[in-house]
């Protein structure tokens, strides 16, 4: 549903919203940047992007709606998940038994159309509708689930009370314990409780006992949110419900367990990873949710761009070596290489993996989880793949001595490996390996690029353009190469090339906008180290993390912050959040 320029430009004149020498002015930017003259409009602040959708809905003659005041059926609401709703902008307001009709921003969002169309077997009928509008239908997939949640404990609440727990003296057996977990109320609960933390895209639930209450928690873009307060006497049974599906002891309460269940969430399978923890108030549980059969990312949904992007590409065309993630704990480090392995996935490569767990199932590829209580760990798996046959070995984590060299010795012996360290940054994996006794020579002959990453939060439509003052800009200049970034975001045409950091818009929240509502999703932000001959011959010559890092510097490699710096002028985050997540 395209408008074609002509028409939009003559809209805008005769609307006299915007004068005629801003408008020609606008055209000849929007010709110059190959970009809408409407979006220029918007961006130089002549046009506010709901006065821009109420035009193309009238030129395309597609009803405008407006949802402030409505009170949308959950039932309806719910035929898109949350997480579509918010990355796409696109909610269902109205259903018949032919057609359903959808509430969206932008109408060539045909990705998000075409899924609708396959979820529902229904007609689509796109509308247009405001931010304000969005925001308030959006907002609703909260309340109601909520109050979901709420009328079930109400409904349950007389079974709960005679439940005997913690603080009533009493010890349930296993058999009492099993009992609880299979009966109805229970099910019901646990149920709604994972539903909701797949709808609301968390990555982690965390049930914790607390002294008088049982406290559920959501991970949702890295950070914990409180979820719900559940009686203090449920935490038995939730917790035992949460074993009896992952299969674990149930009158085991002493020793810490690990365990996994799956379950099928509107055709989407969402795998649980389970552990439980002895604490002084009872058992903690943490469930990591695992979407499962995810393919279609590119490296460019991941944020990667310019030279790093570049050097990532050339990398994995190369048949031989190793391309290593590095960062902490849930950076995503997992993703990015899932990302490349769906790249060299092809018909003429075998493809084996190690991991522990298996986080995202892909076909053609041959994946093995490790069990280290039967002695199946990393380094007996990488022994017997590079029997296999293999092409491209992906091992979760080099962790010990035996398998850093067992992976080298792979990388060495025709195998393409790709693997994920814990550490902060992409030289900081030189002298990791080398701690593991990896030899400086095999490290050169074998490491091709080394990648560093972190999770930023991504900012939404409830955001406003503002640009930093001389101060802000010295004050920042002094731990970031700001004539990098700037160089940078002028050779990708992300501004002009005489533009000066005065001239460079950065975002933030609306005010008055809360970060639950500003925020959704994450991004990353990366660097990309090619261990290029100057840093080999650091390296050999038994360099420094820090020296490794001002020669890849001096080289032309961004930093994750200057990375950051040049996400923020996309719009995609905030500075803030950037000098937050590096100094976690």
């Amino acid at each position: 549903m395209n408008i074609e320029e002509k028409q939009l430009k003559d809209f805008i004149l005769d609307s006299g919203l915007v004068s005629k020498a801003d408008v020609l002015s606008a055209e000849k930017e929007a010709t110059a940047k190959k970009e809408s003259i409407g979006k220029i409009l918007v961006k130089q602040g002549k046009l506010t992007e709901d006065d821009l959708r109420r035009m193309q809905a009238y030129i395309l003659g597609i009803p405008f709606v407006d949802l402030k005041t409505e009170k949308l059926p959950f039932d309806v609401l719910s035929l898109i998940p949350e997480p579509i709703a918010r990355n796409h902008n696109v909610v269902a307001f109205k259903k018949t038994d032919t057609a359903l009709e959808v509430a969206m921003l932008d109408t060539e969002d045909l990705t998000a159309l075409d899924f609708i169309k396959k979820k529902v077997g229904l007609k689509i009928l796109p509308r247009l509708t405001d931010v304000e509008s969005m925001k308030s239908a959006i907002l609703q997939y909260q309340k109601s689930l909520k109050a979901e949640f709420g009328d079930l404990i109400a409904e349950d609440v007389s079974h709960i009370k005679n439940i005997p727990g913690d603080g009533s003296g009493v010890e349930l057996d296993e058999k009492d314990l099993k009992k609880l977990a299979e009966e109805i109320p229970m099910i019901r609960i646990v149920d709604t409780l994972l539903k909701h933390a797949i709808l609301q895209n968390a990555s982690d639930i965390h049930i914790e006992p607390q002294e008088t209450e049982l406290l559920i928690r959501y991970r949702i873009d890295g950070l914990l949110h409180d979820a719900m307060v559940l009686p203090k006497n449920m935490a038995p049974s939730v917790v035992a419900r949460i074993k009896v599906l992952s299969s674990l002891k149930l009158d085991e309460k002493r020793l810490p367990q690990d365990g996994r269940f799956k379950i099928d969430s509107d055709g989407e399978k969402v795998s649980f990873r389970v552990s439980t923890l002895p604490t002084y108030y009872g058992e903690k549980v943490v469930m990591r949710l695992l979407r499962e059969n995810v393919s279609g990312f590119t490296l460019e949904h991941l944020s990667f761009h310019g030279e790093g992007l570049e050097r990532i590409h050339k990398a994995v065309k190369v048949t031989t070596g190793m391309i290593l993630a590095t960062g902490p704990t849930g950076s995503g480090k997992t993703t990015t290489l899932y990302t490349i392995l769906d790249i060299v996935n092809t018909p003429n490569v075998n493809i084996s993996t190690i991991e522990d767990p298996i986080e995202y199932q892909m076909k053609r590829v041959n994946q093995t989880q490790v069990r280290p209580e039967i002695g199946f760990t990393f380094a007996n798996g990488l022994r017997t793949l590079v029997r296999q046959d293999p092409d491209i070995i992906m091992v979760g984590e080099i962790r010990d001595n035996e398998t850093a060299s067992l992976a080298v010795n792979a990388a060495l012996t025709g195998h393409l490996v790709l693997s994920t360290l814990h550490t902060n940054s992409a030289a900081g994996a030189i002298p990791r390996l080398i701690d593991m006794k990896v030899e400086p020579f095999l490290i050169v002959s074998t490491v091709d690029v080394i990648l560093g990453q972190r999770l930023v939060r991504k900012l939404t439509d409830q955001k406003e353009k503002y640009f930093l003052t001389k101060a802000e800009i010295a004050t920042l200049g002094k731990s970031i190469n700001l004539d990098k970034v700037l160089e940078a975001l002028k050779e990708e045409k992300i501004i002009g090339k005489g533009d000066a950091w005065e001239k460079v818009p950065f975002y933030r929240l609306k005010k008055g906008v809360s970060p639950d509502e500003g925020f959704v999703g994450r991004s990353g932000i990366h660097e990309v180290l090619k261990v290029t001959p100057a840093i080999k011959e650091s390296i050999l010559k038994s360099g420094t993390a820090d020296e490794i890092q001002k020669i890849a510097e001096q080289e032309g490699m961004l930093t994750m912050v200057e990375d950051g710096i040049f996400q923020c002028v996309q719009g995609y985050t905030t500075i803030e959040e950037v000098l937050r997540v590096i100094s976690e």
